[in-house]
């Protein structure tokens, strides 16, 4: 049963796209590739077709390795993909210097200081 499925539609139905509109807009922007290839929301999906996806900002892998065209449950959601994302490495933000009120503006000491601790800081 080998049965067509549209690309936005899939990345609706499977959770990935919490509304069919927003699915379509990210293929048309580009954000969605199939098999390494920008694809247009019409495009139709099959069992192995490895695909990309650009989500705020960070890319997630899926393989598709079952082709559905209706919304369901979450655990059945991810039974129709494998996910090949790496894990995000932690990001460690920096906390911002805070002067003290009324300190008034930096020293050019205090601004070489700063400065110093900012580079150090961009590991």
């Amino acid at each position: 049963m080998s049965e067509q499925v549209r690309i936005d539609a899939w990345l609706w139905a499977v959770r990935v796209y919490k509304t069919r509109s927003a699915a379509t807009t990210a293929c048309r922007a580009g954000h969605v590739k199939l098999d390494g290839r920008p694809v247009k929301a019409s495009q139709t999906v099959a069992p192995g077709a490895q695909i990309r996806v650009r989500q705020n900002g960070a890319d997630r892998f899926l393989e598709v390795t079952r082709p559905i065209s209706k919304r369901v449950g979450a655990q059945v959601a991810q039974s129709c993909y494998l996910d090949h994302t790496p894990a995000r490495p932690k990001v460690v933000v920096p906390q911002v210097p805070v002067r003290d009120r009324g300190a008034g503006r930096p020293t050019k000491k205090d601004r070489r200081e700063l400065d110093r601790l900012r580079q150090s800081l961009d590991l």
